[in-house]
């Protein structure tokens, strides 16, 4: 985990003014950090916060081989088949870097074999000095963050994070300029003219979700050595998926609420560190309010697993302290991205400040891909289950994933999702439909049945019922978003509810709740709500607030 920036068309002395902006990502890169202007492109500036989790100070960026002298490159991501990419096409490693295979793909077959040959979580800006070109690209899932200031005069602005390119709206002098998220699943390809400035040439999408994944991906688990035992597959693939990403030369623990997902992934994560014979042991952490139903179960997977535990536990004046804080670290204004982000921004901190854990594994990822949701129950085909769940997965960005990703590295930790591993979801997605749909009221069945009787989990983890995060980390009795209204009640945010249409055209705020978020989102992000395009709810049932808790056939427990 990383932070990149960059500025191309914009006057050097201006650019590197840039160290009023650029700075604003430091906490994804703690270690070194590097701006320097790049005197091949005219008017471009480069800026890299680094988090070193592979390989030593060879592996600092802005990176540039003696082999490809004319290319640069800038990447936050883990290149998960480096090695296999090296062995197949005899690269001259220079660096230990995971990364560096994507100047060799580029430099052997362009930007085509440079996004289609990985299998990994990554954003990069690429630089082809000869051929005066610059080349975005992400991840098909956008577990990497990454977005893209472009203005009508040609200046084009990249950044890990909005934060990074907010301030520097105010440089463009009047000219109209869009600055959005960088869509997953895509490359864009620049040309540079002699004042430095940009134009978009080629916008190409080279992985569809929901698509067998291109020809020439290098497999860590051959296709044709998978059985015709679907449960066996999926734990095979799976369990790879947690294997790759063991990579790291940093401490590796793991997020554990209790539930199906990072329950899995816990497990996973402790018997492949142990066959792996790693100087450590596999930490997993918990969090929520007293023995909150979280807690209890995380408690006891814990214990069966084997890991060395540790128990997060917040209260309501913590909720009330980092509330703020949180909205300014997501860069959104979405109601249940934010509730659910409380506990994870909290966590994070304590992993930072109490442990050496840098890389952390999580099970973001797997609701959308697994139909997990309680709503998915109510879904009136096969057909439109399938698509909402392709709407999920190519939305994660914007809401899970965001979550997943802004929490931990404000903490500078490095988070990973097993569950978007892309030849997991390529064999996921590509099974018979019905297979994924919730049976006899049970939400990830299919997942469920294939580790049943395996004994990595106990029973009662693995059919444990759905929770809301909200009942998770708190109790039904007092929900954490009852807890977060109560809070935005006594503050005064200088606008009437009534008003809100008007003030705020786009995702209008309906609740006291909602308004506080927005007001607080304008404060750090004036004039940037489109940064999201919808507010995230439930398909297909007649709720008014995004927690699960509103739906008819939530069976969370009474406490």
């Amino acid at each position: 985990m990383c932070g990149i920036w960059a500025l191309f068309g914009i006057e050097t002395s201006v650019a590197v003014h840039g160290n009023k902006v650029f700075p604003k990502i430091s906490h994804r890169g703690p270690d070194a950090w590097r701006l320097e202007a790049d005197c091949r492109l005219a008017h471009s500036c480069l800026g890299f916060h680094r988090l070193k989790v592979v390989d030593s100070v060879h592996g600092m960026q802005p990176m540039k081989l003696h082999c490809l002298p004319h290319l640069t490159l800038m990447c936050n991501g883990e290149i998960f088949n480096c090695h296999e990419l090296e062995k197949d096409y005899g690269f001259p490693m220079e660096t230990k870097c995971d990364v560096e295979p994507i100047l060799h793909l580029y430099g052997k077959g362009g930007i085509e074999m440079a996004t289609t040959h990985l299998d990994a979580e990554f954003a990069f800006c690429l630089i082809d000095a000869e051929n005066q070109k610059v080349f975005l690209a992400r991840d098909p899932f956008g577990v990497r963050p990454l977005f893209r200031l472009y203005s009508e005069d040609g200046v084009l602005g990249v950044c890990s994070e909005a934060k990074g390119l907010v301030g520097m709206a105010r440089e463009l002098n009047g000219s109209k300029y869009t600055l959005e998220p960088f869509p997953p699943g895509v490359f864009e390809e620049y040309s540079i003219d002699k004042e430095g400035r940009a134009k978009l040439v080629r916008q190409e999408r080279f992985h569809e979700i929901g698509s067998p994944v291109k020809p020439q991906f290098r497999p860590f688990v051959p296709f044709n050595k998978l059985k015709n035992d679907v449960h066996a597959n999926i734990r095979t693939l799976l369990s790879s998926a947690v294997k790759k990403r063991l990579m790291a030369d940093r401490r590796v623990g793991c997020l554990l609420s209790g539930g199906l997902d990072s329950s899995l992934v816990a497990a996973l994560l402790v018997k492949h560190a142990k066959e792996a014979n790693l100087p450590y042991p596999i930490q997993t952490f918990s969090i929520g309010m007293g023995d909150s139903p979280d807690i209890v179960a995380a408690r006891q997977v814990a214990k069966h697993i084997g890991s060395e535990h540790h128990e997060i536990t917040f209260t309501e004046e913590d909720v009330i302290s980092v509330l703020d804080e949180v909205i300014c670290t997501l860069e959104t204004y979405d109601i249940t991205t934010i509730r659910a982000s409380i506990g994870m921004y909290i966590i994070s901190r304590f992993i930072k400040r109490r442990t050496d854990t840098t890389v952390i594994l999580s099970g973001e990822g797997a609701d959308e891909l697994a139909q997990g949701y309680i709503y998915f129950r109510d879904a009136p085909s096969t057909a439109e289950a399938r698509a909402e769940s392709l709407r999920l997965l190519k939305d994660i960005y914007l809401y899970d994933g965001l979550r997943a990703d802004r929490t931990t590295a404000a903490w500078s930790l490095e988070l990973r999702v097993p569950f978007l591993d892309l030849e997991f979801t390529n064999y996921m997605l590509n099974l018979p439909p019905d297979m994924l749909r919730p049976q006899n009221g049970v939400e990830k069945h299919l997942l469920r049945s294939a580790f049943d009787g395996t004994g990595l989990l106990p029973d009662s983890i693995l059919w444990r019922h759905k929770e809301a995060f909200s009942d998770g980390v708190a109790s039904v009795r007092k929900s954490l978003f009852q807890i977060i209204q109560e809070i935005v009640s006594k503050r005064d945010v200088g606008i009437h509810l009534e008003d809100a249409k008007t003030r705020f055209p786009h995702c209008t705020p309906k609740t006291r709740e909602a308004l506080y978020y927005r007001t607080i989102f304008e404060k750090f992000y004036p004039k940037q709500a489109s940064l999201i395009p919808y507010f995230w709810m439930p398909r297909w049932v007649n709720v008014t607030d995004p927690s699960a808790r509103f739906i008819a056939h939530y069976a969370a427990e009474k406490k």
